[in-house]
């Protein structure tokens, strides 16, 4: 451990877990390597205990992971080779197909070599540096696998199912996959996905293991392939499935044939279990790059369903059919830039959700203004009726209104602009969500999708369940 006090200190983002990284900076005269270190501190000692015994397992068997540093004495916080800021994901998203298939290719070679390390090594690894992992990945973690699909992604999400059904489909799916060959065990890494594969040069380090475990390698390479953010294409994902199946069958006695032969059904499971986690970080725990991610895995699943694997599981095809087709989840929009979204809504039934994740942006009361829902013949109509937009501005008391609101949120809009934000949301509420708050909210949302050009405009009139996209850059 680096016994020197840091020049300066840096809180590095974190991810899904409630782990948190800081980058420590030392002079450069500390040598090659030394001048940054990475700090890790979480509170889960057992947890933070396997990462750094498994760190020294595979340093020692020639698997590229982070070089450790040492740690406090409770654990708490553990150091490491700082890797830089490039995760395999930057690379799929700013390099040629070309270099991807290389560094894909880097890292499947890396991810053999964890799957087919000793066992038995690993056994007296534990013993020495007093860690463990966690149980042997089998039928009942399989089981846990879906129902976090069941208890975070389906039921958030509001559909009503046969549990029943359900678990039935479960078992055949869980039954299934515990045959697996023999020669297909070894070390998971559990979580082998293009954020956890480190870029430095032209090298490649792999990364959160410490969930790691002993189980059916097959689940890693799905892991990687069918991750919603890599976004690789029928054909990518044959090609890389045939290299691994390859490198594989060079090191175990089966052949790629053998390797792949059930690689839909370890499909399935692995895509069910992303959703529950995007459910809990996403639908639950509000984070906007889980949100995000919902519709193309959702979309995964669909495209895996409608092939043979959903004729053997009919009722699960069916679930995810009727969550692709529920309106929150389609609304769902990826963009580089600033996407403001603008709401007309109820009072009497609650605040709109954020899907964003970022809980800010502006709620604005539209019930001072004259209600036309108390005339007879507006009854009926909502605020995108020209009968009802003259009869707002007819008693002037509409424009005044507006004219305060984009004195608010258009220079918002210019800063989010500049400072690189994604999201920001704006809402309109009045007592049924009909009238006054449909009115503003389409003006509003009109106004910022012609003056911003670059920004991406959703607008939601939620109590008549209508969904308008301006500026669409898909």
């Amino acid at each position: 451990m680096i016994s020197a006090s840091p020049e300066a200190v840096v809180k590095l983002s974190g991810a899904g877990s409630g782990r948190h990284y800081f980058r420590y900076l030392y002079p450069a005269d500390l040598g090659k390597d030394k001048h940054s270190i990475i700090a890790t501190e979480g509170d889960n000692i057992e947890e933070n205990k396997t990462f750094i015994g498994l760190s020294h397992f595979f340093k020692d068997n020639n698997i590229p992971v982070p070089e450790g540093y040492g740690c406090e004495e409770n654990k708490r916080k553990y150091y490491q080779q700082d890797l830089g800021d490039v995760c395999l994901l930057d690379v799929i998203r700013g390099e040629t197909e070309t270099v991807v298939s290389e560094y894909v290719c880097k890292a499947i070679d890396a991810l053999v070599q964890m799957q087919t390390v000793d066992l038995s090594g690993l056994e007296e690894s534990q013993r020495h540096w007093d860690y463990h992992i966690s149980p042997e990945f089998g039928r009942r973690s399989m089981m846990w696998d879906l129902n976090y699909f069941k208890y975070e992604f389906v039921k958030p999400s509001g559909i009503d199912i046969d549990e029943w059904q359900l678990e039935n489909e479960f078992e055949r799916l869980v039954t299934s996959l515990s045959s697996y060959p023999a020669s297909l065990r070894g070390f998971m890494m559990r979580d082998f996905q293009s954020r956890n594969v480190m870029v430095r040069g032209s090298d490649v380090y792999l990364i959160d293991y410490q969930g790691g475990r002993v189980g059916p390698m097959l689940y890693d390479i799905v892991s990687m392939l069918w991750q919603a953010r890599a976004g690789f294409d029928t054909n990518q994902r044959e090609v890389l499935l045939q290299y691994y199946a390859d490198k594989l069958s060079a090191l175990r006695d089966i052949s790629p044939e053998e390797i792949l032969e059930n690689i839909g059904e370890w499909v399935l499971l692995r895509l069910l279990q992303v959703l529950g986690a995007y459910g809990l970080r996403g639908l639950v725990e509000r984070k906007a790059r889980f949100v995000e991610s919902i519709p193309v895995a959702l979309s995964s699943v669909a495209e895996l369903l409608s092939g043979d694997i959903g004729t053997k599981y009919p009722y699960i095809a069916d679930i995810i059919k009727r969550l692709c087709d529920l309106e929150r989840f389609q609304s769902i929009q990826c963009h580089d830039g600033l996407t403001v979204s603008v709401f007309s809504f109820s009072y009497m039934k609650g605040y709109p959700e954020d899907l964003s994740g970022n809980g800010g942006g502006f709620m604005f009361d539209c019930r001072a203004l004259h209600n036309p829902g108390r005339y007879e013949e507006y009854k009926y109509r909502t605020g995108r009726d020209e009968d009802v937009k003259q009869f707002l501005e007819s008693r002037g008391e509409v424009q005044p209104f507006i004219s305060s609101v984009e004195n608010l949120v258009f220079p918002a809009v210019e800063r989010y602009i500049q400072r690189g934000f994604k999201s920001l949301q704006v809402g309109f509420g009045c007592t049924g969500g009909q009238h006054r708050s449909v009115y503003c909210a389409q003006s509003v949302a009109e106004d910022i999708a012609r003056l911003f050009p670059a920004v991406r405009v959703i607008l939601r009139h939620r109590e008549q369940d209508i969904t308008e996209v301006y500026n669409n850059f898909d």
